[in-house]
């Protein structure tokens, strides 16, 4: 199972920053302005060989210009209580702040588990500042700068050696499929009628499940496990951020499947945050299939057709949006057992290995109809394919200069793998590598 990486501090300490560096791309918004991170962000980064997802958990209460110090001390207990990994981010230009002090003061508590950067360390009088803060008493603490990069090594290296090492499991175990979404869109509904008992407690009010819960399912000659992730439950020091909760559980019980059923609300349809965890489902090769609940609630059903409202879907999920989409009831029952059928038929796809031989008779043969353009000069010559013994479908072309094939023909290929092979609702990885 991959770890989870979250990112707290006081605001306008550096936090997104951080986050872009290590996910190697600016998808947090950063400003000098405290407060500017209003959406839950997540990304993975890899390093040292290992993957894991970064949470950016700045500005966490909705539609507000201040950040309170109430709602940041109630991230750091849901970042104790979910998150594997903690970074604590303080910045040296403002010293050790009685912010900082209280949040220490929770952190001490899982100590094993937190990394202290103080942010902003770019020059030597900085990082003899910086010394000021191995007061608040946590063994691993850095020195860093995230805007330049100096010093996140060093932090990357400790925190990687911290984790376990990542063990993949073999494609032929059991199958462990993940329900997620947001609060309130039926996931405990769909898990309670697909094991037809009253599993986990159902209520109208969003929040109501108090841990991920493990069901294996063993019916009708089927058999996985299946994984409620709500993951919301009710805590003194947990009011405001309910939906920051129920994101790291959702990550955490995705990271730890095969495939992810993300579930919406017919009526509310995709949201940023079902985007988001989408996104992440793909970046670390899970299967998806989208359920749409709710579908008799729709009214008038002449004009708002399941295949507009799936054309939609679609173009909002591009560019993968190669995934089945099933509108369902939960509440009348309906399509649920369509639902399992197609997250097996995901599942199949998966892990499914092609031969060799057939590998290359097809897709040789694509190349051959239309051959990989000239790149600066350089004319690229694909020789050979073969399948990687991943848990996920990757595959290797060898040809002669892998580094001028053009991203726009890597997804050429990607295609005609897709037509040729069924890879339906499971994102496929392309290497191009020497003879």
């Amino acid at each position: 199972m991959a770890e989870v990486l979250a990112i707290v501090g006081r605001p306008n300490v550096g936090k997104s920053t951080l986050f872009n560096r290590l996910i190697g791309q600016k998808k947090a918004i950063t400003d000098n302005i405290s407060g500017v991170t209003r959406d839950r962000i997540y990304g993975t980064c890899e390093w040292n060989g290992k993957q894991f997802t970064v949470i950016d958990t700045g500005g966490f209460v909705k539609n507000s210009d201040d950040v309170f110090e109430a709602a940041i001390r109630d991230q750091v207990h849901i970042a104790i209580d979910e998150a594997d990994i903690i970074i604590f981010m303080v910045d040296v230009t403002t010293g050790v702040t009685d912010l900082d002090e209280q949040m220490a003061r929770i952190l001490r508590k899982q100590s094993s588990k937190v990394f202290v950067a103080v942010n902003k360390v770019d020059n030597n009088n900085r990082a003899l500042m910086a010394n000021e803060f191995w007061s608040l008493g946590f063994e691993n603490t850095f020195f860093l700068s995230s805007i330049s990069g100096s010093g996140t090594g060093e932090i990357l290296d400790s925190i990687t050696d911290a984790m376990p090492p990542l063990v993949e499991d073999d494609s032929d175990h059991i199958p462990r499929i993940a329900i997620v979404g947001q609060p309130n869109v039926g996931k405990s509904s769909l898990t309670n009628a697909l094991l037809g008992e009253e599993r986990n407690i159902v209520t109208p009010i969003a929040g109501t499940t108090r841990d991920s819960v493990h069901s294996l399912y063993k019916k009708f000659g089927k058999e996985f496990y299946l994984v409620d992730t709500a993951g919301i439950r009710k805590k003194n020091k947990v009011h405001e951020n309910l939906e920051f909760y129920s994101v790291l559980r959702a990550i955490k019980a995705m990271e730890d499947s095969d495939i992810a059923l993300l579930m919406i609300d017919a009526k509310d349809g995709i949201e940023s945050q079902d985007l988001a965890i989408f996104t992440l489902a793909i970046k670390r090769n899970k299967g998806v299939v989208i359920v749409v609940n709710k579908w008799d609630l729709i009214e008038d059903k002449e004009t708002n057709t399941a295949r507009d409202f799936e054309e939609k879907l679609r173009k909002k999920l591009a560019p993968f949006n190669d995934v089945p989409i099933v509108f369902i009831s939960v509440l009348n029952k309906q399509r649920i057992s369509r639902t399992l059928d197609l997250a097996l038929e995901v599942h199949h796809n998966r892990t499914k290995k092609i031969k060799t031989s057939e590998l290359n008779e097809i897709m040789l043969q694509e190349i051959e109809r239309h051959p990989p353009p000239a790149d600066r000069g350089r004319f690229v010559k694909i020789k050979y394919i073969t399948q990687l013994p991943l848990y996920y479908p990757a595959f290797a072309f060898f040809c002669n200069h892998p580094d001028h094939v053009k991203q726009n023909y890597k997804g050429f290929l990607e295609n005609k793998m897709r037509k040729h092979f069924n890879f339906h609702g499971v994102p496929i990885s392309i290497f191009f590598r020497s003879k």
